[in-house]
């Protein structure tokens, strides 16, 4: 059974004004490819599908058209959970029409644990005798048509079974209750075991069903034979665990209030043979737990990512091999080609210039971000930029004048792009503005952070 994790799409997302459909929709024919070279059975997106709740017609369409190619590809399942940047009530509103290509959603938690729990069914061929074709077709999902006479004749079909813990991101309002007079420490507490607490009845829900299954799927045909039914459970999340790996200007966010409430692997049950997870843009295993893994962004989500190599996983159990205890899987990271190349290029004029020359030499089309470090005040850098790339295919979309900036600085004129704050960057200048002594600070920041986080939160698309 072969299993691909991705995660963190943010279909939409542009750089710096630049749009980035293309990029996008390479990636997914590339997907769509990889799913069908590697006869993958179930495809897990672990959240953040889109990069707004409010996805653009060519973003939705770039999304639907995808799941309509997989529906008629060898992969029988598609299981996707919403994320932070997501709309939960957005990503529901087609479930029900989806469920009938086997897309399975979850946009939001659910009253009941157990309704998480997807228990999903692949039907694979095997071959019991030379086939009487010159190939064998691939699996067949439920959609597709039935095999050729010929090659059914030849093949021995049989049923295997996953059961996929889809938690999406879990909201604040959704795992805590707000207690007056509680400190941040106190709401952090109260996130993690929130946290905790729904994974280990999902958990506990999935392990439910499959030990049902698994008394039920003795046979006749298993007596004498050792162990049980294969039956492998893994489980989803959009969540920050704790030491995960970011790098500067990726827009991870922070999930909740404070920096404190980043989960440990101790908090998935250990029933989980499998974890997809979701958020984190650097592909990565958790606390030295293979099995529990970020596939990250397959697309660089800024400059600060171009140089690293984009992944999905893919993951395979051997459910032929019946035994008690945990499944343990094989992991493959499968690079995902660059689509779009991005250069940070920082130094002097002359350095800045030659390595221009040396793209364009190359005919490289790449997206630049140029930072300026010499050590001469360059008043025109834009221009001079703009004339070393007349008629190349380079795309310069940001410069950054450090002795410029630094010269302002010392005049105490400075001028700084919103670009170069985030949210709370700028409520900290608000403060020192208007002078707010410095012993309020922590505690409006905590009420600022609240109010910020329940506007990221809000569903636009909820009624």
């Amino acid at each position: 059974m072969k299993i691909l994790h991705t995660s963190d799409w943010h279909l939409g997302r542009s750089l710096y004004s630049q749009k980035r459909y293309q990029e996008f929709a390479d990636f997914l024919d590339w997907l769509a490819d990889t799913v069908t070279t590697e006869q993958v059975d179930t495809l897990l997106i672990a959240g953040d599908v889109f990069d707004t709740s409010t996805p653009s017609n060519r973003a939705q369409a770039l999304y639907y058209q995808f799941l309509s190619t997989i529906a008629n590809s060898c992969c029988q399942h598609v299981v996707i959970i919403a994320g932070n940047h997501d709309s939960p009530s957005f990503l529901n509103a087609p479930k029900a029409l989806l469920k009938t290509l086997n897309v399975h959603v979850v946009g939001a938690i659910t009253d009941c644990p157990a309704d998480e729990v997807l228990l999903l069914q692949n039907t694979m061929a095997n071959n019991i005798n030379q086939p009487l074709m010159d190939e064998q077709p691939p699996a067949q999902s439920t959609l597709l048509p039935p095999l050729d006479t010929k090659s059914a004749a030849t093949t021995d079909m049989k049923t295997e079974h996953l059961l996929v813990c889809a938690v999406p991101y879990l909201r604040d309002k959704d795992i805590r209750t707000a207690t007056p007079g509680e400190t941040i420490d106190d709401k952090n507490t109260k996130l993690i075991e929130g946290v905790r607490s729904h994974y280990a009845e999902v958990v506990t829900a999935a392990v439910q069903k499959q030990q049902a299954l698994q008394k039920s799927s003795i046979t006749k045909e298993d007596e004498g034979r050792k162990g049980i039914p294969a039956i492998p459970i893994v489980g989803m999340g959009h969540l920050f665990t704790a030491g995960g790996q970011t790098i500067d200007g990726d827009g991870v966010r922070e999930l909740y209030v404070g920096s404190l409430a980043h989960v440990g692997k101790d908090i998935f049950p250990e029933e989980i043979d499998y974890m997809a997870l979701g958020h984190l843009h650097v592909p990565q295993a958790v606390g030295g737990a293979e099995h529990i893994r970020y596939s990250g962004s397959p697309i660089a989500m800024g400059f600060g990512e171009a140089k690293q190599q984009k992944s999905v996983v893919l993951v395979e159990f051997d459910t032929d091999t019946a035994g008690s205890g945990s499944l343990t899987p094989e992991i493959l990271q499968l690079p995902v080609p660059c689509f779009q190349q991005l250069m940070r290029l920082t130094g002097s004029t002359e350095e800045i210039l030659t390595a221009i020359e040396t793209l364009k030499a190359e005919n490289s089309n790449a997206w630049l971000e140029v930072e300026y470090t010499g050590k001469e005040v360059i008043s025109n850098l834009r221009e001079l930029l703009d004339t070393a790339l007349e008629g190349s295919a380079i795309s310069l979309l940001r410069t950054k004048n450090t002795r410029l900036f630094n010269r302002a600085l010392q005049s105490l004129t400075v001028e700084e792009a919103l670009d170069d704050l985030n949210p709370s960057e700028v409520f900290t200048r608000c403060l020192e503005a208007f002078e707010v002594p410095a012993e309020s600070h922590t505690e409006l920041t905590a009420c600022y952070n609240e109010v910020l986080q329940s506007l990221q939160e809000a569903d636009p698309n909820a009624e």
